[in-house]
């Protein structure tokens, strides 16, 4: 059968008007949200290493100015989220421990938040672990940067080690604090009771080192305190490539980079931390080196230049892809 052009353009028109009624009929019907989120890792090479970044969930917080520029007025504080498209009235803190394949080894850098976690939405790093293709009884070694909850939360899962094959390996200086009956009856309490319940079990498997110490071939250790007494951060090197895990030497994109002398609750010692801060990035600058930052956002892979006060996060897109 023929149709003319006017035959087309009438039945063209009829559909035009029963669409209404269909969208209509669409706008009405009841869709579930799935709510579901998807696994969430990213993974590279960096010469014969594999590197995966898992993430642990993220956390949404009110009121940033409580956390950082403390030593700063709030209306400089809104001044630079404002100038950075973001919101002054909250912000979203991810977290991102880092898996590490030398060939030999499975190397864990911190453990998340664990099981505590998990009802307020972190707490996902076995589980992404998992998705990524790995087991957690494959993990050779769970090195932790510093002793905060998010960290050392996913040690345990129960009264067993979330990872049984695994040995640890942490900073003397770090351990011996936080450990110490000294801090009962002090701010650092809670965290002393975190660290007799999830870290304590294992020191009997635990490796403890100090500035410059190697917790493997091509992975060294570097005292980056202030954050925690004796917070670390790492260069992992293989195949001629260079990157740095720098845990929570900057917990911010924005304001902790772009204005490193800023105060952070978080941090034990601020002028130390701040320096830190500053020594390490200066670096990574200076080097044009990749870093994984712990809450930087998530994939939380990225380098930064110098700018300004400070230094500009540069997302990592495909550059340790190709």
């Amino acid at each position: 059968m023929q149709l003319s052009r006017r035959s087309l353009f009438k039945l063209s028109g009829a559909a035009a008007l029963t669409a209404p009624m269909i969208m209509t009929r669409a706008a009405q019907a009841e869709v579930p949200m799935a709510m579901t989120m998807p696994a969430a890792f990213k993974r590279f090479s960096l010469g014969d290493f594999e590197v995966t970044v898992l993430s642990d969930g993220h956390r949404n917080v009110p009121d940033p100015r409580k956390i950082f520029g403390t030593n700063v007025s709030k209306d400089e504080v809104e001044a630079l989220l404002t100038e950075n498209y973001l919101p002054v009235d909250q912000m979203q803190f991810t977290f991102a421990p880092t898996l590490i394949n030398t060939g030999n080894e499975l190397i864990l850098f911190d453990t998340g938040n664990g099981e505590g976690g998990r009802e307020g939405g972190v707490g996902q790093t076995l589980a992404n672990l998992q998705a990524s293709g790995y087991m957690p009884d494959q993990v050779t070694h769970v090195v932790i940067t510093h002793m905060h909850p998010d960290h050392i939360g996913g040690l345990m899962e129960g009264d067993a080690p979330a990872y049984p094959n695994a040995a640890y390996v942490a900073g003397r200086t770090e351990y011996d604090f936080w450990s110490s009956d000294d801090r009962m009856g002090t701010p650092a309490e809670r965290g002393h009771a975190m660290v007799e319940a999830k870290v304590v079990p294992l020191a009997e498997k635990m490796t403890f080192i100090g500035d410059g110490d190697s917790v493997a071939s091509g992975i060294t250790g570097m005292a980056a305190f202030g954050h925690t007494p004796g917070h670390m951060v790492f260069t992992v090197e293989s195949g001629g490539k260079t990157a740095m895990i720098t845990a929570d030497t900057a917990n911010h994109f924005v304001l902790s980079l772009q204005r490193p002398d800023w105060e952070v609750l978080f941090d034990t010692d601020k002028a130390a931390a701040a320096a830190s801060r500053r020594r390490v990035f200066d670096m990574i600058a200076t080097d044009r080196l990749a870093f994984i930052g712990y809450h930087m956002p998530f994939p939380a892979v990225g380098f930064v230049e110098a700018m300004g006060e400070g230094y500009r996060f540069i997302p990592e897109t495909y550059q340790l892809d190709l």
